[in-house]
């Protein structure tokens, strides 16, 4: 039967934790996804007794359960529709969680965070980070703004611990809600060491890149603003390739419409492994992010890792990265980027030791761990599962 364990990891008992709010790991596009893969398996290698369970969505993973680097992976069953899914499969999640008799939920992401005050009351600790205001995203109408506002506060209302993943996030936030400012911690995502496990010379022939190329990683969505570099491109007098990794999570009329612009020097290269990613970070041109809104960008910090030189907008996110000025750009002024991609990209080479050494997951995990403990201790009831749920969880296959 799973005990109970209070804050301490000396305890005979350690906690079990599951976390919702994202699709699954591992190669599961998104940037929710990419940071806790991450950090969880980091933060599972620190404190190995403690029980790790992502509560995933059964769509975007191959099985139905597995291990990945000690953290459990569950599939939870949901449609696959772009308004429902998040919501409905955290729903589900919380409520396994709670029978499963975990101690706290991690909830990633403020459209999730709805759940916050279902987890609460089912006795469970929460701790809810925030990846972004994702209502400013122009791919969601009136409706869905309102919900993810309200998601937002629950989460910023109910939760134990929040964690915000940039510094200009954290202090809207601090400011919004100053009652649970002491509560609000600053953690960012870190500068990845990718694979290098893949052939460089295989990965260009793959996907028929045979010159100089510009890069751009992000999903076919509105506010990542693709659509103005593919003008600005087209515009310039840059003679490289672009190149474009990511997909759609549902095949809408805009993912159609930037598609459709695919051409000799307009490659759309899909989802790739991150081995591939590195391949591409190291060799091309220059790595553009034109986005709108972001979190802390998590490719643009593996770009960033891998010495790319980088030009990005200039939202407080991207800012928060901490670049030079010459690094950023209007955003979505596409005549101002036509021009700088015509331009000299020399002078936008970076720092890529300085990233690196500010932003780390190894730190990351380390304070989320502090989190979880200080979230623990928290003044709660304990989650009284039932004994048959309990029993169930316990029968579980074993653990690689």
């Amino acid at each position: 039967m799973v005990q109970r364990a209070s804050a301490h990891s000396g305890d005979a008992t350690e906690p079990t934790i599951c976390v919702t709010g994202l699709r699954g790991f591992p190669n599961v596009m998104g940037g929710v996804e990419s940071h806790c893969e991450e950090l969880l398996p980091r933060i599972k290698a620190l404190w190995p007794a403690h029980t790790s369970v992502v509560l995933g969505r059964a769509g975007y993973l191959p099985e139905k359960r597995s291990v990945f680097k000690g953290v459990e992976m569950v599939g939870v069953p949901c449609p696959r529709q772009k308004h429902l899914e998040a919501i409905l499969a955290t729903l589900v999640a919380v409520v396994m969680a709670w029978r499963q008799g975990a101690s706290l939920v991690h909830i990633h992401a403020i459209g999730p965070g709805l759940m916050a005050p279902l987890a609460r009351l089912l006795g469970l600790r929460v701790v809810v980070t925030h990846h972004g205001t994702d209502y400013h995203r122009a791919k969601w109408g009136i409706v869905a703004k309102t919900a993810l506002r309200f998601g937002e506060w629950l989460a910023l209302t109910f939760a134990h611990r929040i964690i915000a993943v940039s510094p200009s996030l954290a202090r809207q936030l601090r400011e919004t809600f100053p009652a649970r400012a002491d509560d609000i911690h600053y953690i960012p995502n870190g500068a990845p060491e990718l694979p290098r496990d893949a052939d460089p010379k295989l990965v260009l022939e793959r996907l028929g890149i045979d010159a100089p190329f510009l890069l751009a990683v992000g999903r076919l969505v509105p506010e990542k603003g693709l659509h103005d570099l593919i003008e600005a491109f087209e515009r310039s007098s840059c003679t490289a390739k672009l190149v474009i990794v990511g997909a759609a999570d549902h095949q809408d009329q805009y993912a159609k419409s930037l598609l459709a612009r695919a051409g000799e020097r307009v490659v759309f290269a899909g989802v790739q492994s991150r081995a591939t990613l590195r391949c591409l970070y190291e060799r091309c041109t220059l790595f553009v992010m034109p986005s709108y809104h972001e979190g802390l960008p998590i490719a643009a910090l593996e770009a960033a890792s891998c010495g790319a030189k980088m030009l990005l907008s200039d939202i407080p996110a991207c800012r928060d990265i901490g670049l030079s000025a010459r690094n950023y750009f209007p955003t979505g002024d596409v005549d101002v980027l036509t021009e700088r991609l015509s331009e000299d990209c020399e002078p936008l080479a970076i720092d890529r030791g300085q990233i690196r050494r500010r932003f780390s997951w190894d730190k990351a995990a380390q304070e989320t761990m502090t989190v979880y403990r200080a979230a623990l201790s928290a003044d709660a009831e304990p989650n009284a599962a039932p004994e048959a749920a309990r029993a169930e969880w316990d029968e579980r296959p074993a653990r690689t």
